[in-house]
């Protein structure tokens, strides 16, 4: 076998099962040997933000790495912004980048470039392979790296020779690392802190909002009266109808500092302390008030479940967990379409554990309280900020979980980071249905301008947020590449249009001309 065979071997060995590609010619001998397996499945994506966006999607909802197939430093470089919101997801991800073989690097061809430095500005790990044997040895390291505690991200560094030339050693699949125990004095320390009667909340993030661990934090808020909060971008919020009401922590600073004002402790689980996305003149980042002492129960390298599940033990909470959401009206919406209006759709319609990926913007602030007594479902939002996630995310997603539907809320200008990932979707026949919230308009930037104190907006400046001139057609967009599109202009056409996507399989899109609500 050559160091690409042994390679890919390795990978399956380890229990990858999916890759991700958008390779080039120093990947070759990779392509090769996958083409050649049949328990390796090989997704291509136009773009490589698309690779690195969908990884995190599958990652997020298996728990489990896909390989991306990467090319050169300007490979790697297109597909960091989806690396860098898995890195603030926790999730595990396992990059394969070919590089020049070895003895070429010293002429300085073109698309020669320092890869390990453009890996390790997102990666946990990163390695240079050594040899064609080596090559194997550092794919098992790399899958071992990936699953460290709740994830990481694992760049393997591939020379093109190591991958040609003749490998003669087997690789032996690691062992997962163990999540670390929160300690025992960590544990009493919080059980005490949530009897001492002060005005409490658990402050959440990560797998700690996985349906267990709400379940958990919901015994030990009807124990003590504390409240349940979670980041503003929750990498994945289980939540709906029979679940543990979680309060997600407003977006806008100065929403998220009132909400904090009156807690005089913050436990936090699996998330880092609130802080305001951007500076602005005159206001604080830190959001929690001076007077609120902030307590670390669980990060994101530890067993969250357990430390929940003993700190609930050790105050002899009850088994049955603070209220559970209720099961939504059934309202059908008229008039214009709102994102309210599609919200009261949802619910109707919305099938029993689909999958949300919400990239939304400005329209999915509306959106989300609204749909809290949905049918149970998983709510995957943008969790490092950098936009063009969503729809790479939902074809992750539906790949990882083919039985579950997947509704991608997608607002339109960032859609046109990653629009390719449709195209991918189509040709996987992914069950996906995306919904553009067209306004024609980078909103959220509308609403900044104003937050940041920039000055008094002219034309010039209002025109770099507006989408129009020409105005975007994404229903010619969406069936020139595969999928199947209409378009929404009132609630009516809305509801109509989207009970007819649930009922059916594989990739849709609907175009909704939404009246904007700015919050």
């Amino acid at each position: 076998m050559n160091g690409a065979e042994r390679l890919l071997e390795t990978l399956i060995e380890s229990g990858v099962e999916l890759c991700f590609a958008n390779p080039g010619t120093s990947e070759m001998q990779l392509v090769s040997a996958i083409g050649n397996s049949e328990k390796m499945r090989a997704v291509l994506c136009l773009f490589e933000g698309v690779v690195s966006g969908a990884a995190d999607g599958y990652a997020r909802m298996s728990d489990k790495p896909a390989l991306t197939l990467l090319h050169l430093g300007s490979g790697f470089a297109n597909s960091m912004a989806n690396q860098h919101n898995a890195m603030r997801a926790h999730v595990p991800l396992l990059n394969v980048v070919g590089d020049h073989a070895t003895y070429h690097l010293k002429y300085d061809a073109p698309l020669t470039s320092d890869v390990p430095a453009h890996a390790r500005i997102s990666s946990d790990w990163t390695h240079v392979s050594e040899s064609a044997d080596d090559l194997a040895a550092a794919g098992a390291q790399a899958v071992q790296a990936t699953l460290k505690g709740w994830g990481k991200i694992a760049t393997l560094i591939a020379p093109a020779n190591h991958a040609w030339e003749e490998s003669t050693q087997v690789a032996p699949v690691l062992s997962s690392p163990e999540l670390e125990e929160v300690s025992a004095g960590t544990l009493s320390d919080i059980a005490a802190a949530l009897s001492n009667g002060k005005t409490t909340a658990l402050f959440m993030g990560g797998r700690a909002l996985r349906e267990e661990c709400l379940h958990a934090a919901g015994r030990i808020a009807r124990a003590c009266g504390a409240r349940i909060l979670c980041e503003t971008f929750p990498a994945r919020l289980q939540r709906g109808a029979g679940r543990v009401v979680v309060e997600r922590l407003p977006y806008f600073a100065e929403q998220a500092a009132e909400l904090l004002s009156d807690f005089e402790q913050l436990i936090l689980v699996g998330a880092s302390a609130p802080v305001s996305f951007f500076a602005y003149p005159g206001k604080k980042s830190w959001l929690t008030p001076d007077s609120c002492e902030v307590i670390k129960l669980a990060g994101v390298d530890e067993d969250v479940l357990g430390a929940l599940e003993s700190v609930a033990e050790a105050m002899a909470a009850s088994e049955a967990p603070e209220t559970a959401s209720a099961v939504a009206e059934q309202t059908t919406p008229v008039g214009d379409l709102t994102p309210l209006a599609i919200a009261q759709t949802l619910n109707q319609f919305m099938p029993e554990n689909a999958i949300v990926s919400d990239e939304a913007a400005t329209c999915g602030l509306a959106m989300f309280p609204a749909t809290e007594n949905a049918p149970p479902h998983d709510w995957l939002t943008i969790t490092g900020g950098a936009i063009g996630q969503g729809l790479p995310l939902s074809l992750g997603a539906a790949l990882a979980c083919p039985e579950r539907k997947v509704i991608a809320l997608q607002a339109d200008g960032s859609a046109m980071y990653t629009v390719q990932a449709l195209w991918s979707m189509a040709r996987e026949n992914t069950d996906v249905t995306v919904v553009i919230m067209n306004n024609r308009s980078y909103a959220i930037l509308n609403i900044e301008l104003a937050r940041v104190g920039a000055g008094q907006a002219t034309p010039k400046t209002l025109s770099m947020f507006d989408l129009s001139r020409p105005d975007i057609n994404w229903v010619d967009l969406a069936q020139g590449m595969g999928v199947a599109a209409t378009r929404a202009d009132s609630a009516e056409e809305f509801h109509q249009q989207f009970a007819a996507a649930m009922a059916s399989h594989g990739p849709r899109l609907i175009e909704a001309m939404v009246v904007q609500q700015m919050p």
